[in-house]
């Protein structure tokens, strides 16, 4: 029997999702919950484990395309679960009960397949420049090439080969003539280059310079590059701009000296009983500010507009903002407020590995009650962060400084961090967010305040 596997909805209300690449091709034989693709949604990377043993029998979308949920994705051929010939409504039912990942989600509008993004007519170094794009590459300007064969489909492949073509100067097109309908291999890539090396590097122009000599010269590729809003990085910023122009945003500063907080966090690193857990500066603030929520409640709160209610949450599902290359994340660490120090620095090494490899679930984005984002670590003292949707506040973390500062009625050279809060006005006035920040600055001033928490 075939086997329809249709987008299944991926938590959170989302709607569509794009295949980021494809770990199968037609013919290859899959086991029950082998991975089958990589598909982004605009929250987060999700590998899609396969709902049947079987041989997957066509895709019916291509890396790079946008894929509605409840959309047919891929076909398989299940044997010996139905007899040849078979049909009726007998057999649509036996259908619709196979397994899926979550649910298949809204009925597919048709039985086509998805509408591939449209695009552009060009030269083969604009459909080049696309294709780097999709596979996540460093976007530099590419340098005009001869006109090469178009298809009206691109080659079948995944991003890192698409990658790795680019960096040889390959052209897929060229690739996928030779080797027929099937998906292209680094095997594929490195065998073709093999073949035709000397007539590339006789044929392939020098590279455009940096900052040529006469600017006005440049073709319009070559004077900017396009980028597609899409996926992460779509969602954050719909997200931020919705907060931006709902929640009165407010934000203090508080410039603390954390000398004895870098002493206490040295002492920890020396010792060998907890040589397995990494304790930084960042797990000891957030430590500090998890421990100053418990004072200061409105801060760990959010607003029901619907309800026209406060809601105070009696828990801390603690926010920690992530650059990704495929945008900003905030997964959140759940019960932040339960866990010991030791529990806190491991919970936050995993988040951010996780976060790093682009393998942060819908799960492990949604909700969060407090946010921190560490800005210290590009050398930035102080910011004004926007709040997360659904938070009323976010405590952006500055960096270390030995600097000149008042100390014991002398000016000694002290390490010094700059922190800043944002808040929502609506829930937290002015008094409130100063309390906040003075309990964090206690805390780190003098570590042992910790104890009267």
């Amino acid at each position: 029997m075939i086997a329809e596997f249709h987008l299944p909805d991926l938590g959170e209300g989302l709607t569509e999702a794009e295949v980021v690449q494809w770990l199968v091709a037609p013919g290859d034989a899959v086991a029950l919950n082998q991975t089958l693709a990589e598909v982004e949604t605009a929250k987060a990377v999700v590998e899609l484990p396969s709902p049947y043993e079987g041989t997957v029998t066509d895709l019916h979308a291509q890396a790079g395309d946008t894929v509605a949920v409840g959309a047919p994705l891929i076909a398989f051929d299940v044997a010996g679960t139905e007899p040849e010939g078979d049909s009726g409504p007998a057999a649509e039912d036996a259908e619709k009960a196979q397994p899926n990942l979550v649910g298949y989600g809204a009925a597919p509008a048709s039985s086509g397949r998805p509408a591939r993004r449209a695009r552009r007519a060009g030269t083969a170094a604009t459909d080049q420049h696309e294709t780097a794009v999709l596979a996540d590459a460093p976007h530099d300007v590419l340098p005009e090439t001869e006109a090469e064969p178009t298809t009206g489909e691109r080659p079948r492949s995944t991003p890192p080969v698409r990658a790795h073509a680019k960096r040889l100067g390959i052209d897929l097109v060229l690739v996928a003539a030779e080797v027929g309908d099937r998906v292209i291999t680094r095997a594929d890539v490195d065998a073709y280059a093999e073949r035709v090396g000397a007539a590339t590097s006789v044929t392939t122009p020098a590279p455009v310079p940096a900052v040529p000599a006469n600017a006005a010269a440049l073709s319009p590729e070559q004077r900017e590059t396009r980028i597609p809003i899409r996926g992460v990085r779509k969602h954050t910023a719909a997200a931020m701009v919705q907060s931006a122009f709902t929640a009165p945003h407010v934000t203090t500063f508080h410039t603390v000296d954390v000398t004895a907080t870098m002493e206490l966090i040295e002492q920890l690193r020396a010792d060998k009983r907890l040589s397995g857990h990494r304790i930084g500066p960042l797990v000891v603030i957030a430590k500090a500010a998890v421990l100053a929520l418990g004072r200061n409640p409105s801060l760990n709160a959010r607003w029901d507009e619907q309800a026209g209610e406060i809601v105070e949450h009696h828990f801390v599902d603690l926010g920690i903002a992530a650059s990704t290359d495929r945008g900003l994340i905030v997964p959140n660490i759940r019960d932040a407020d339960r866990m010991s120090l030791t529990e806190l620095a491991d919970a936050l090494q995993a988040l951010t590995e996780t976060a790093r490899s682009g393998k942060t679930s819908p799960a492990e984005l949604a909700g969060g009650t407090f946010s921190i984002t560490n800005i210290g670590v590009f050398g930035i003292d102080a910011g004004t962060p926007i709040l997360p949707p659904g938070q009323s506040g976010i405590l952006a973390v500055g960096a270390v400084r030995r600097q000149p500062w008042e100390y014991g009625g002398e000016i000694a050279l002290r390490q010094m961090m700059t922190l800043s809060l944002s808040f929502d006005h609506r829930l937290v006035d002015g008094a409130e967010g100063a309390k906040f920040l003075k309990d964090v600055a206690d805390i780190l001033e003098q570590p042992g305040r910790a104890l009267l928490f």
